[in-house]
């Protein structure tokens, strides 16, 4: 069997050719075609020589993603289908708006972490992702907004399928080459990475200085509320996580974005929030208030508007900056929580 090209690393590369009595700088030629073009058939690398070329076609392949299916919204949200070389299916979704063009990428293949209200939840884990399957999605994504929009991705957020820091190494590799100037040269500021809150994670993102942004996926403030709806908060606290978000903030100087959905009659009184400004009082922080997208056997349904918008209220009047995310793409099943393989 073949070995996948693209997990070798530019020093693995290097050590290949050496191997191979090619020069040095084959390694970045390569590289250059593995990761800032996006190149996907070794036979037409056409500045590496033509012998080297099938040498290396014998015993190696790319295993890229490739587009399996694409559903577009009323709104202009695009979802679409990736298959893996294993014919395993993950999705990514595309959300336009008139200053930005957001790509939302998936980390792995389904998720363990059952979060009550999020149909990925619902889906067993089969494996995580490896970086070049990360990176396939943002390329794939930015072509679709440059064929349907013509206009190029401006932001990237880890908010698809599965739990970014349960997949970590793969998921830093990927940012890697998609902000490196010899990958897709995107700025890092331009990313956000979504997390339920593994605190050793956020501590480990902390102490490597990531210059990401970081988002918490909060959705109750409280632990007893959280436990209800969140099986992670048994092993990762609010107080844990807390602690983690104060040592990154300390390390980065990145504001965190708490993301809360509000469900009605769960987590969306003036009690509800004034916990929820104790824990904006801990790390300089805004608070993402997002609709809730319906999934099929779950019992919690969005809050209504007089509640939300008191809630909201409430953060602002106490000085928390608090924007309402509306729901994109529901209609196709590619808004938030939504997203299964359907």
């Amino acid at each position: 069997m073949k070995k996948d090209l693209r997990i070798l690393s530019q020093a693995d590369l290097e050590a290949l050719f050496e191997s191979m009595n090619q020069p040095k700088f084959r390694a970045k030629q390569l590289y250059s075609w593995l990761w800032g073009k996006g190149l996907k058939n070794i036979k037409d690398m056409n500045n590496l020589p033509k012998d080297l070329r099938t040498k290396l076609d014998e015993e190696f392949e790319i295993r890229c993603a490739t587009i399996s299916q694409e559903q577009k919204s009323k709104d202009g949200t695009i979802k679409l289908g990736f298959e893996l070389f294993d014919n395993r299916i993950i999705e990514g979704v595309l959300i336009p708006s008139d200053k930005r063009m957001t790509a939302c990428v998936s980390s792995q293949v389904g998720c363990t972490l059952s979060c009550a209200f999020c149909a990925t939840g619902m889906i067993k884990r089969d494996r995580n992702l490896s970086p070049g399957e990360i990176y396939d999605q943002v390329v794939l994504l930015n072509k679709t907004a440059e064929e349907n929009y013509n206009y190029h991705l401006s932001n990237i957020v880890f908010m698809g399928m599965g739990e970014p820091l349960l997949n970590y190494d793969n998921v830093m590799a990927a940012i890697e080459k998609i902000t490196s100037p010899e990958g897709l040269g995107m700025a890092p500021r331009r990313i956000t990475l979504s997390t339920v809150g593994i605190a050793r994670g956020i501590i480990r993102l902390a102490d490597e200085e990531k210059d990401f942004k970081l988002a918490w996926s909060l959705h109750a403030p409280t632990n007893e509320k959280r436990d209800e709806i969140m099986g992670i908060n048994k092993s990762n606290s609010i107080e844990n996580v807390m602690e983690a978000l104060q040592y990154f903030y300390k390390k980065t100087k990145n504001k965190i974005t708490f993301e809360y959905i509000l469900f009605d009659d769960f987590n969306d009184s003036i009690e509800d929030a004034k916990a929820l400004l104790k824990l904006c009082k801990q790390v300089p922080a805004f608070v993402n208030i997002i609709e809730y997208n319906q999934v099929d056997g779950v019992v919690l349904i969005k809050a209504n508007k007089t509640r939300r918008k008191a809630f909201m209220d409430y953060l602002e009047e106490n000085g928390v900056t608090a924007k309402l995310r509306i729901s994109r793409g529901e209609d196709i099943d590619a808004a938030c929580g939504q997203l299964a393989n359907k």
